[in-house]
């Protein structure tokens, strides 16, 4: 049992007790057990295989590859249906919405679905990255600016960039750029804290 799951069930008083039904499931299952993008994880053979949340109106499993789930039972959900393609999700909202036995059979299908290597791969963007005059600028006065945020991998390059350009605002790019600054000159990718468990 994983220390951070236990204090992320504790911090979701309404769904205490769905929570930890749904975990002592899971740990009866091959899976290990950690906290990625702030949420438990479950993981087999170092394949993401499901994660479990607790969200104002209901809980959740989210399974990384639900798209290769057989669902006979009619019961997964495409969460976000423009923007993922692999990911599907199991809702309950009480403690008697959870059939031990189904929620075991799907689990179980993701781990075999991984080990037969059934995944969808992420496009990678291969748009070439635009530097915004306002961040150049600062490149200029700052050489160890430039150094650092050429560091980082070119999808955390692409984040700051993009993060400036979508401002509509001159104000907003400023202050977009006031915030990003110190993170790059500190080696923090924009996005950071969301990403690490």
């Amino acid at each position: 049992m994983n220390a951070k799951v236990t204090d992320y069930i504790a911090s979701k008083k309404e769904w205490e007790e769905l929570l930890t039904l749904l975990r002592n499931v899971l740990l009866t299952l091959p899976l290990v057990e950690d906290v990625k993008w702030g949420m438990p994880a479950y993981i087999h053979k170092n394949k993401n295989i499901l994660g479990l949340s607790a969200f104002k109106t209901y809980c959740g499993l989210w399974f990384h590859h639900g798209c290769f789930l057989k669902d006979e039972a009619n019961i997964l959900i495409n969460a976000q249906k423009d923007k993922t393609k692999g990911m599907r999700q199991m809702r309950f909202t009480s403690i008697n919405d959870v059939d031990i036995e189904l929620v075991k059979q799907y689990i179980l299908e993701a781990i075999e679905n991984a080990v037969a290597g059934k995944e969808i791969k992420a496009v990678r963007n291969t748009k070439p990255i635009v530097i915004s005059e306002e961040l150049h600028s600062e490149f200029c006065k700052n050489e160890q600016l430039q150094s650092n945020f050429n560091d980082f991998s070119l999808s955390k390059q692409r984040e700051f960039c993009n993060y400036i350009s979508s401002a509509k605002r001159l104000a907003t790019k400023q202050s977009r750029l006031e915030k990003i600054v110190p993170l790059i000159l500190n080696k923090i990718g924009l996005n950071d804290k969301y990403k690490n468990g």
